[in-house]
């Protein structure tokens, strides 16, 4: 199944999906001295704080920018396209068969015998020690059935560096084929994930370079893998979520290519139906959480979009995680959502979308005026923002509560309680001052985990494996245990009789995961 998909094929396409991104860029360029302007000024001002090996490309972009007052029309449009070309070359990725069967193979089994050494008697049975503590949920078969009839854009939240790995295996196990993804270029500097990325269809974004041209060149070429067929990976949210919380709202640059692919395929009169999953990717434990959540403090909001350093560039906290994570069965959950075209419509298995009374509709009828296809800039920008809406509600119902995010919910409830004129920074000053007596601690999983089980009747949430029937105990020893040894800092300490909170940012991070669904403390919001 997997090797039927045009990704095996990449490499010998690549120079021409080059070729057809910069051709597009150029041709659609309305304002050739606008584009090159933006783009040498924003780098100019990047490069200017950048380490002395970069000096070149700060001399060319000044170069640039003396010289655009006298090049003529077509000079400036043959520099855009120099530039787009630098840029296309530079964004597309690598696909090496060799290195997927490796992945799919080697990859599992290396992992589980780094992760328990004794298994080293199982040989490649060994695999299976990872595979059951991924677990993946939803409508799978209909994915699998998809993937056949058209191009998936698979649409999952984002916690960690990790998640494109993690989320690539449970492809790769459910018979769901290998997608292409963007990665951050910093990340192909990571030792662990870089090897892999590079030769797994992964292409390079650099999220420093911030002027159109460049933002062109990469929706462009998303937009054209689409129409080719080549199923894609998206982490919508844009950077990993440093306060743990599910996204509630979705950068739509490259998820809007789904829609200017389907049109453009139209155009060409090889309609190319494109189809959208939502996805969960739901931790036990979150490899990069204490950089992640002080992050999220220290910026308020305003993120540094990109941290160089954090526990996903050290291979022994990848271990200590990966170690922790197989001490629990389903510590990792992959929750597919239902499928939607571009325009929201839901996706029955037959590839046909249908509205909210069950009546078949066809999506080109969205794209079209006077019965041909047409890019509309102002109308699909609006489709976009409304799949974006869409699937921050999936996200929202597809959110799987493990014991970390329960326990982590109640203990900082009863951090509120104990101060409850504190704003939020106040509160987490109160690190190791706050005991907790075991009884009402248990009391308090228990009252969370019982409207955490109501919501999941209304289709609100969805409890991890076995937390429906275990007992708040039984749930206060899982998260413990999970935390005990991993983070540096205790997130609940024991002490006699009960549990003392420890690291409050920790404690934050993890319920954070409970404010989508309305059953925890949301930072964002004030104190009702």
């Amino acid at each position: 199944m997997a090797e039927a998909a045009p990704i095996f094929h990449f490499n010998d396409e690549r120079s021409f999906i080059v070729e057809e991104v910069v051709a597009r860029v150029a041709q659609g360029a309305r304002d050739p001295l606008l584009l090159l302007n933006d783009a040498a000024w924003c780098e100019i001002r990047r490069l200017e704080a950048r380490p002395g090996n970069e000096r070149p490309e700060y001399e060319r972009f000044r170069e640039l920018a003396r010289s655009l007052g006298r090049l003529s029309e077509s000079e400036r449009r043959r520099r855009v396209e120099e530039l787009a070309r630098h840029y296309a070359k530079d964004i597309a990725g690598n696909f090496d068969p060799r290195v997927y069967a490796l992945s799919t193979k080697v990859l599992p089994t290396a992992l589980s015998l780094l992760l328990s050494p004794k298994d080293l008697k199982l040989g490649l049975h060994a695999s299976n020690r990872l595979r059951e503590h991924l677990v993946t949920q939803g409508p799978i078969e209909r994915i699998r059935a998809l993937s056949r009839r058209g191009t998936v854009i698979f649409a999952p939240t984002h916690l960690s560096n990790l998640d494109s790995v993690v989320f690539g295996f449970a492809l790769e196990r459910e018979g769901l084929p290998p997608a292409t993804y963007g990665a951050g270029k910093n990340l192909f500097t990571n030792p662990f994930l870089s090897y892999f990325m590079q030769n797994l269809g992964a292409y390079r974004v650099d999220r420093r370079i911030r002027h159109e041209l460049y933002k062109d060149v990469l929706k462009t070429y998303s937009s054209v893998l689409i129409e080719r067929g080549y199923h894609s990976l998206f982490f919508p949210g844009g950077t990993r979520s440093r306060s743990g919380m599910v996204e509630e709202k979705l950068k739509l640059g490259l998820l809007g290519t789904g829609v200017e692919a389907f049109t453009h395929s139209l155009r060409r009169g090889h309609p190319q139906r494109v189809f959208v999953v939502p996805a969960t990717i739901n931790y036990m434990l979150t490899l990069e959480a204490s950089t992640l959540i002080a992050d999220y403090l220290a910026e308020v909001g305003r993120s540094r979009y990109i941290i160089e350093d954090d526990e996903s560039t050290r291979i022994e906290r990848i271990v200590t995680l990966l170690r922790k994570l197989v001490m629990t069965t389903g510590s990792v959950v992959i929750r597919f959502g239902e499928p939607m075209d571009p325009f929201t419509n839901r996706v029955l298995d037959d590839g046909r979308s249908v509205d909210l009374r069950g009546r078949t509709v066809d999506p080109a009828t969205y794209v079209t005026r006077d019965g041909h296809p047409v890019i509309d800039e102002a109308r699909d920008a609006q489709y976009t923002r409304e799949l974006g809406e869409a699937i921050c509600r999936s996200y929202a119902r597809e959110t799987v509560l493990l014991a970390t995010h329960l326990v982590a919910g109640a203990a900082f409830g009863k951090l509120r309680d104990a101060f409850p004129g504190d704003d939020l920074f106040k509160l987490l000053r109160h690190r190791d001052e706050v005991f907790v007596p075991s009884d009402e601690m248990e009391r308090r999983v228990a009252d969370l985990t019982d409207r955490a089980r109501a919501l999941e009747d209304r289709g609100g949430v969805v409890l991890g494996p076995g937390i429906r029937g275990a007992t708040a105990a039984t749930i206060l020893d899982a998260a413990t245990r999970a935390w005990s040894g991993y983070h540096t800092n205790a997130v609940l300490r024991p002490a006699q009789g009960g549990v003392v909170l420890g690291d409050t940012n920790l404690l934050l991070y993890y319920q954070n995961r409970l404010a989508v669904t309305g059953l925890g403390f949301h930072p964002g919001r004030r104190r009702g």
